[in-house]
């Protein structure tokens, strides 16, 4: 069901919401927290099907604002309500603002729709704020949710990360190691147990999980790591592999094409892993699987960026 609502107001939409309810019989009790999506015109539904998609296991309200002419000289909400089959097991209420109502505090179009104490988390899933925990919106949040791999120089986005870094920050491009950190982990909890002494990562210029990886393993293992970007013609996205040397030699972990990775290690055969890239939804529903704060993230973007020598680069 969908309910539009132009030219409203946030008690409006708020009747909206219980009138939509006891009609359909939708209820929020089982609604476990409040996502707030931050987007631009053009991208709302992608962002949308995913947190959609997410909240088959994490029902939930969806606030979506969307800014709008923000120089507009009239001042303007329009709200769309969504539930049942075109909202997953979530309601979706989409707030379309421009105008002076776009330039004041966002925060206020928020709060009268958010669930009663449930937490509320913060999705920017393009245009991200310099310093997410200092906007009005993300100092409500429980977490703030960035994805480093939208922005043209997502490198420079990493470094900037950990400068800005508050308790309650997380970025999809960490949340995007995943299968790499598990896999690794696995690796090292198998004999022979040896230690590592040093590890090499490499990966696509266009990918900031790969510099996040590399910061991980030096914190985690606390010896050097060589990393670097390959250009486009060598490897075009994501992590193309991770070397870690030890006394019986090197294993690789190294993905030949998307979607497949291949484990060699000394005195073993190969064994072929299958090792696609995390979609949007899979990097979504696990960051609202925790509420409380990714200490690990936060060591990782400060004090293990911090260890990490700079990539390396490729004579010509």
């Amino acid at each position: 069901m969908i309910v539009d609502l132009p030219d409203t107001n946030v008690s409006k939409i708020s009747r909206a919401l219980v009138s939509v309810r006891e009609e359909g019989g939708a209820v929020a009790l089982g609604r476990v927290l409040t996502l707030i999506i931050i987007t631009r015109q053009g991208a709302m539904e992608e962002a949308i099907e995913a947190a959609n998609d997410a909240s088959r296991e994490h029902p939930m309200r969806v606030i979506v604002l969307m800014i709008s002419e923000p120089d507009a000289p009239d001042a303007r909400l329009d709200a769309q309500i969504r539930v049942g089959g075109d909202a997953g097991a979530s309601e979706v209420v989409t707030l379309q603002v421009r105008g002076e109502a776009a330039r004041s505090n966002l925060e206020s179009l928020v709060t009268g729709l958010l669930l009663p104490d449930a937490p509320v988390v913060v999705w920017w899933p393009n245009e991200t704020p310099p310093e997410p925990s200092a906007t009005t919106i993300g100092r409500i949040a429980q977490r703030r949710i960035t994805d480093a791999a939208t922005k043209t120089d997502p490198s420079a986005w990493v470094s900037h990360l950990g400068e800005t870094y508050a308790p309650g920050d997380t970025d999809l491009a960490w949340t995007r190691l995943t299968r790499w950190r598990e896999q690794l982990a696995a690796i090292l909890d198998q004999p022979p147990y040896e230690t590592v002494t040093s590890v090499r990562v490499r990966g696509a210029a266009d990918s900031p999980s790969t510099a996040l990886l590399a910061a991980w393993l030096r914190v985690a293992l606390d010896v050097p790591v060589e990393w670097e970007y390959l250009d486009a013609d060598d490897w075009p996205h994501g992590i193309k592999s991770v070397a870690l040397t030890r006394a019986s030699g090197e294993v690789l972990l190294e993905r030949p094409s998307p979607g497949l990775a291949i484990l060699t290690q000394p005195g073993q055969p190969s064994h072929e892993l299958a090792f696609p890239r995390r979609t949007l939804r899979e990097c979504l529903a696990e960051e609202l699987r925790r509420l409380d704060p990714d200490l690990l993230y936060g060591r990782v973007i400060t004090e293990g960026w911090d260890l990490l020598d700079p990539p390396t680069t490729r004579e010509a």
